[in-house]
Parts: structure tokens; sequence; C-alpha cells
């Protein structure tokens, strides 16, 4: 093993064996905490965002089924909205 090898080894030994790798209080289950709460906060927040994506994301197709069926509606009858 190269000198280059082994030092890079025993760094990354020291670097993961650290103190500062344990869990967080939330991730021990102590949901009372500020910081538990807040995680919370950020996940519901995410989650009214992807709602919201698909609600648009959704109402697109439906502005888009309504459209052509007026536009097919207009093209059988001859007669457009906007000569009304």
């Amino acid at each position: 093993m190269t000198l280059r090898a082994a030092l890079s080894s025993v760094l990354s030994m020291l670097l993961l064996s650290s103190s500062t790798l344990n869990a967080c209080t939330a991730c021990f289950g102590k949901t009372d905490e500020a910081l538990a709460q807040g995680m919370n906060a950020g996940i519901y927040v995410m989650l009214v965002f992807v709602a919201a994506a698909w609600v648009f994301f959704g109402s697109f197709f439906v502005f888009i089924a309504r459209r052509s069926k007026r536009v097919n509606a207009e093209a059988e009858t001859g007669e457009s909205a906007s000569n009304q």
C-alpha cells in the first residue's frame, strides 16, 4: 500500500469516527424540540408545493380538453365564438 493510500484511509477513518456524525435529536425521536418541529413544518411546506404543482398540471389538461371540445364544436357548426 502506498503512503498516499495509507494517509487517505487513516484520514477517512478519523473523519468518519467523529462525534459530529451522531444523529440529531429529531432523528433520535425527540419530536417535542424546535428542530423537529421546524423539520416537520418544512416537510408540510414542500408537500403543499408538490400538491399545488399537481393541481396546476392537472388543470392544464382540463383546460386543453375543454378547449379541444369547444374548437371541435365550432368546426362542426361553422361558427366561432369571436364572431358572436
